[in-house]
């Protein structure tokens, strides 16, 4: 495997043609049927050519705990080589990635079209992707994806649920850490009493337009958070789309696989998206927009799936018809402008930028919609929470998630405003928790469209 390495290794410097790149970043789509993708021998070639160039450049050394953990491996080795690792000593570098995506979007200069190809995230997915095969990914992390089934359970008996789970229930959370391995620290997401397409069917009809219709249609696709456990969110984006004019319809077909993605589980993935997407796909072939409500399902339909289903043209047509709630209203505003009505609020916002929502490379789009609230002080924060899927609920990684969230919370609190706002609910609710350390003053972690009906008096 070693002299694989070597050999690669002689034809990146071969063919590099220069240092760095002003280029336009370029993702490769994500051949996992291909032979080689689970190859041992060319995943180990592949572990070792990146983990040499990552390790001479150290750009990356402050986004999440991987590349402490690789360059402090490769520097305690026996020749301060990647040459020197045992295959087995990849691992905890991998086990590290919360697959956030920030070293590909913010970091890395190596990224294609630079002749080095680096893409860490995606290779990270390829390593557990072989280790699910080998059956070497653990048990709960991946129960606790299969959202559609959990969540409707927790719905159904969402009192009993919510009450075993909060954190505040000492010995039951205490029992849920043995046997499940979920760290009794966390606090869980609650479930609703009633899912948001149930809302949506009973007070759609109820809530009237007070703009003029824009000739605007949409249909929301809920998430499986939002649907599930913060209905609150769905309620606040139907009542701004109608008080604008727009023709709003919903949708929640299943889950959008982000969590079999963190679970390496790609061929459920994509049975995820082709099921998602066929009823989508109704919709926009009537002249609807999709628009989504959290920040990884937006990027799942946009970026994931077209690099898992490269070939699929109804993917491809999906994605380029899908928008993030705040980027449709921002939308309205610049070319037909708000309803009229929007409200001074009672303090400021810090609008955590979340990783998911940078990785769209769609700009800061919930800072530039509030911005439409008068007199608003806006303050973002462009650091990862730490959060990561389960990576923040499991005990043998929750502490680390604390680690890499802490930072960003005591910038949020610097900020010195009221309201705490962020596109991802997981990593509100995270950076929310880490109040205990750096005594964060906002009064709860929000969807910046909450605020914005908020503003509207909705």
């Amino acid at each position: 495997m070693v002299e694989i390495y070597l050999h690669q290794k002689s034809l990146n410097l071969k063919c590099m043609k220069k240092e760095g790149s002003t280029e336009a970043p370029v993702r490769h789509p994500i051949d996992f049927e291909h032979p080689d993708f689970l190859n041992p021998e060319k995943l180990d070639a592949e572990m070792r050519r990146v983990f040499d160039i990552c390790h001479g450049c150290r750009r990356c050394f402050n986004l999440c705990d991987s590349f402490p953990k690789l360059f402090d491996m490769i520097d305690e080795s026996e020749n301060e080589d990647v040459e020197s690792l045992s295959s087995q000593q990849f691992e905890p570098v991998v086990d590290a990635c919360t697959l956030c995506d920030m070293c590909f979007m913010t970091k890395c200069p190596y990224v294609p079209p630079h002749d080095f190809n680096l893409d860490f995230p995606h290779l990270m997915l390829r390593y557990r992707s072989a280790q699910k095969k080998l059956n070497k990914l653990p048990f709960v992390p991946y129960q606790l994806a299969q959202i559609d089934r959990n969540a409707k359970i927790g719905v159904m008996l969402s009192s009993l649920v919510n009450w075993v789970s909060n954190i505040k229930n000492k010995i039951f959370r205490k029992i849920l850490e043995l046997f499940a391995g979920i760290d009794m620290k966390v606090k869980l997401p609650v479930y609703n009493s009633e899912t948001f397409t149930k809302y949506f069917k009973k007070n759609n009809d109820m809530i009237n337009a007070d703009a003029p219709s824009k000739n605007r249609k949409v249909v929301i696709y809920s998430t499986c958070f939002v649907n599930f456990n913060k209905k609150d969110t769905g309620v606040a984006a139907l009542k701004v789309l109608k008080k604008n004019g727009v023709e709003v319809q919903e949708a929640y077909p299943g889950c959008c696989g982000m969590p079999f993605l963190e679970q390496a589980d790609l061929p459920k993935v994509v049975e995820q998206a082709k099921k998602v997407s066929k009823d989508l796909l109704e919709w926009i072939n009537k002249g609807y927009q999709v628009v989504t409500l959290t920040a990884s399902c937006g990027l799942m339909l946009k970026f994931e799936w077209p690099l898992l289903l490269p070939n699929d043209e109804k993917i491809k047509k999906l994605s380029k018809n899908v928008s993030d709630i705040d980027e449709y209203i921002v939308d309205i505003a610049q070319n037909e402008g708000l309803a009229d009505g929007l409200n001074e609020i009672d303090g400021g916002v810090t609008v955590h930028h979340a990783c998911h929502a940078r990785a769209q490379n769609m700009g800061i789009k919930a800072r530039d919609m509030l911005k439409f609230i008068p007199n608003i002080k806006i303050d973002v924060v462009e650091r990862c929470a730490g959060h990561g899927g389960t990576f923040g609920v499991m005990k043998d990684t929750h502490k680390l998630a604390m680690k890499v969230g802490r930072p960003t919370a005591r910038q949020i609190k610097n900020k010195n405003n009221k309201y705490m706002a962020s596109d991802c609910p997981l990593a509100g609710k995270h950076l929310k928790q880490l109040e205990i350390d750096t005594n964060i003053s906002n009064d709860e972690a929000l969807h910046p469209i909450e605020l914005m009906a908020k503003s509207y008096k909705l």
